[in-house]
């Protein structure tokens, strides 16, 4: 009861700091100014989560929508950054794109390996990103994000035991248009994007391109060499081309190319060990501590590319749809593992703490085809059926070089996982009566995968982080079935229930890393899941307020998770099947509209994310007695609250008052329960004020991040003697400008 009590007084003190906001408040409507709805109701969305497009007030699913010229405003233009507006999911941010993770209810698979999946799928226009790290890039040209919760494996598929962010790009238009926005914060971050779109053969042929410059340099300091760490430099480009041949065909031609540059950059947050303090000297180990002492810093360098096209076929109600697709991704990383980094000063390296130097790179493509076809509206069955395929290959390197002091020795590993996904599925719902309607699907996977590995080593024992040289590969597959199962009953016009079943399943896996030893030459067990979910979806006072709910218990088999051991002296990240957990909770978000001029919306989570039975591995470094722990980066109570004002000049210009307030309870970032690793409770503020033109299609604001300048950490890594933390951007108040011109 007491805890309730503190729950409710953070939400009760957000509400207000929300409220209260409003004479200095910041991220104005988003709508674009010519399409403002003007009406005092919520507005109806479009989603695609049931693979046809129908109001998100009518599916049976748990979705979360975040629109995208909102988040462009926000200043949240990444996957790590807009976790902050769903309470149901979290990020974990690690030293570069590829060890980066999406939790969703408190599930999520931590790995470098490109031998496993990530829990959670993100599509992109209809197209599944096969490794985390492609889409943990720049935002480009989004339409608005759809995230699903729970298992989506019987329409999605390819690693959704979680859920999806299913990511809907901007069409062309058929009318000529253009825009230009511009944003500056402070820490001299800029972002350009530009745009044009129009008719190249009127009804016949649209095209759209946009162009994004943006570069930050970063929010901790190196006091070895000076200038900042932590920031990032990216290009990049979309272009569509829409073909309607005649009223039945439909052709969408996209192609993006992003180039990323970044030096995301760990921080002493904690330490008990005199020859790391010696080490990273004169800077000081603390929890707001936004120092390093690096001679060569972090370096992560991506290209991310790709080509698809997508054809959708109308004929007497039904439509066939196809996506093909390509994509390419370049990683290199240039880091550390090293407590005091990549040190070449003699006087700064130990025995304890040598200096080390890693060098990573990765060549990955995919290539996919989706078939779908989707049956007429309003007959007694409406269904889904198609097949999908996905080839992956990987190819990866891996060097660490060592200074101790007296020697320097090497290690490398050459590595590559090939993987071919083939699926037939098909969802159905069933309408026995106006309101009352059944629903029922089933997906057949089978994964194929297989790998090689060789390390080198310039030594025949083991030396500090780097086992001896080795040889080996080996290949699985399995067939692995998901689907769902529910019922729907519309209460009334404006309120519907429903109830379902779902089995999640995510394939095979093989732990392939640098220091891989004889012990992760064994296939991984694919991980299934069972969830059960009741939702409620209703709107009121004639669409002024909606509201949805959902309640949800699942439980994992064969849980993917990361087992931390020691190899060759260092603590690495084990692949592991863990064994059971679950996680369940209740989510609610609301929207209202009570006039034209003001929205308000309000999302709050509470998440039980736990280990029941882990499966402690041979010769384990650490304890396992974590049976009935909570999951890492999984906080029980997470919240999100916005308020808009909208203000009409006499003049036809409007201003916009907007604040926004994220919440969460404290969250364990470690497996194994790390006192060290504990994230406080914490609550971020923003807000800002915009003055628009809808006539002369302007837009200016003023924003203000994190107005109480509260401090936090995204990631808490221990190691023994001292701990790191991840800084994120918005770790200390700062302010900006931005501005849009539509022509």
């Amino acid at each position: 009861m007491k805890s309730n009590k503190k729950i409710l007084g953070a939400l009760s003190t957000g509400a207000l700091l929300v409220a209260s906001a409003y004479a200095g408040a910041a991220e104005a409507d988003p709508t674009p100014i010519a399409n403002r709805d003007e009406s005092a109701s919520v507005p109806s969305v479009t989603v695609n989560a049931t693979r046809r497009n129908a109001s998100l007030q009518s599916v049976p699913v748990a979705v979360s929508v975040l629109d995208g010229d909102a988040l462009n405003n926000a200043n949240r233009t990444s996957i790590d950054t807009i976790v902050q507006e769903v309470p149901s999911v979290t990020f974990r941010q690690q030293g570069g794109n590829k060890d980066s993770t999406i939790f969703v209810r408190g599930i999520g698979t931590i790995s470098t390996s490109p031998g496993v999946e990530p829990t959670v799928s993100t599509v992109v226009d209809g197209v599944v990103y096969a490794r985390p790290g492609q889409a943990t890039l720049d935002l480009l040209d989004i339409e608005h994000i759809e995230i699903l919760r729970g298992p989506q494996g019987t329409l999605f598929g390819k690693n959704a035991s979680s859920g999806v962010l299913n990511v809907i790009g901007r069409k062309s238009t058929q009318e000529s248009t253009g825009f230009v926005d511009a944003s500056w914060y402070e820490g001299n971050e800029k972002r350009v994007r530009a745009g044009v779109s129009g008719a190249i053969n009127p009804g016949v042929v649209a095209a759209s391109v946009t162009a994004l410059y943006a570069d930050y340099d970063g929010n901790v300091k190196n006091v070895h060499a000076g200038g900042d760490l932590n920031g990032y430099d990216r290009k990049g480009v979309r272009g569509r081309v829409d073909i309607t041949p005649n009223k039945d065909l439909d052709i969408a031609l996209i192609a993006d190319y992003l180039r990323s540059n970044s030096s995301p950059t760990f921080t002493a947050y904690k330490s008990t060990a005199a020859a790391f303090n010696a080490g990273i000297a004169p800077v000081v180990a603390g929890t707001e501590n936004r120092q390093v002492n690096a001679d060569i810093p972090s370096d992560i360098r991506d290209k991310n590319k790709g080509l698809s096209a997508q054809v959708d076929y109308r004929f007497n109600g039904y439509t066939l749809t196809s996506i093909t697709a390509v994509r390419d991704w370049d990683n290199t990383q240039y880091t550390s593992t090293s407590a005091i980094g990549n040190a070449a000063e003699a006087s700064r390296i130990t025995a304890a703490f040598p200096a080390t130097r890693d060098i990573g790179t990765v060549e990955f493509s995919q290539a996919s085809q989706e078939l779908r076809l989707a049956s007429p509206k309003g007959d007694f069955a409406d269904y889904v059926v198609g097949a999908y395929y996905l080839h992956g290959k990987d190819r990866e390197t891996y060097q660490r070089i060592v200074n101790n002091g007296t020697a320097v020795n090497s290690g490398r590993a050459d590595y590559g996982v090939k993987s071919d996904s083939y699926s037939l599925f098909g969802e159905s719902t069933l309408n026995f009566s106006p309101v009352w309607r059944a629903i029922a699907g089933a997906r057949w996977t089978k994964d194929e995968l297989s790998y090689d590995h060789a390390r080198t080593s310039t030594q025949a024992v083991a030396f500090a982080g780097v086992q001896p040289a080795v040889r080996n590969s080996g290949s699985t597959n399995e067939d692995g079935y998901s689907g769902r199962v529910g019922l729907q009953y519309d209460i009334s016009r404006d309120v519907n229930t429903y109830a379902t079943y779902s089995r999640g399943y995510k394939g095979p896996a093989y732990n392939v890393f640098f220091n891989m030893l004889s012990r992760d030459t064994l296939a991984l067990k694919p991980e299934t899941s069972d969830s059960f979910e009741l939702g409620l979806k209703a709107s009121a006072f004639d669409r002024k307020l909606t509201a949805n709910l959902a309640v949800f218990s699942t439980k994992y088999d064969n849980y993917q998770a990361n087992f931390y051991d020691t190899v060759a002296g260092a603590v690495v990240t084990r692949l592991i099947n863990a064994g059971d957990v679950s996680t369940k909770g209740v989510e609610l978000d609301i929207n209202a509209r009570p006039t034209r001029a003001l929205t308000l919306t309000a999302s709050l989570a509470y998440t039980d994310a736990t280990i029941d039975s882990f499966n402690c591995p041979p010769a384990a470094a650490a304890s396992c007695n974590l049976n009935g722990k909570p999951l890492p980066f999984s906080p029980k109570w997470k919240s999100f609250t916005r308020a808009n004002y909208a203000l009409p000049l006499e003049n036809g210009l409007i201003v916009d008052l907007s604040a926004d307030y994220s919440w969460q309870a404290k969250t364990q970032y470690d497996l194994f329960q790390s006192p060290d690793a504990i994230q406080g409770a914490y609550g971020v503020v923003n807000a800002g004020i915009a003055l628009s033109s809808p006539v002369g299609g302007w837009r200016v604001a003023l924003v203000g991040k994190n107005l109480a300048n509260k401090s936090y950490a995204t990631n808490l890594v221990t190691s023994t003697g001292y701990v790191t933390r991840a800084v994120p951007r918005d770790d200390e108040r700062y302010f900006g400008i931005t501005a849009r011109k539509e022509f």
